[in-house]
């Protein structure tokens, strides 16, 4: 199972314990670019972190493949013009 679905599926079980605020603020800074303090990180277990940085390499691999598949679709769009 994918990191992030794992944070998810943490999140979900219980929204208020420190690992699923943690965790959820990572996520949002990661989408928005906000920053992000990695403090509440430190307070984790060491699997808990490992988890966090699990995400936070999903989140850049996902990052170069949306923009491959970007690339591509640039790609088929432009030669379908010529």
């Amino acid at each position: 199972m994918r990191a992030i679905k794992k944070a998810r599926k943490l999140i979900e079980k219980d929204p208020s314990s420190l690992p699923a605020t943690a965790l959820s603020k990572l996520i949002l800074a990661l989408e928005t670019g906000s920053e992000f303090s990695f403090l509440p990180l430190y307070e984790l277990s060491i699997n808990e972190f490992d988890l966090a940085v699990e995400v936070i390499k999903d989140w850049r691999l996902d990052r170069y493949y949306e923009g491959k598949v970007k690339a591509i679709g640039a790609a088929l769009q432009a030669t379908s013009i010529t």
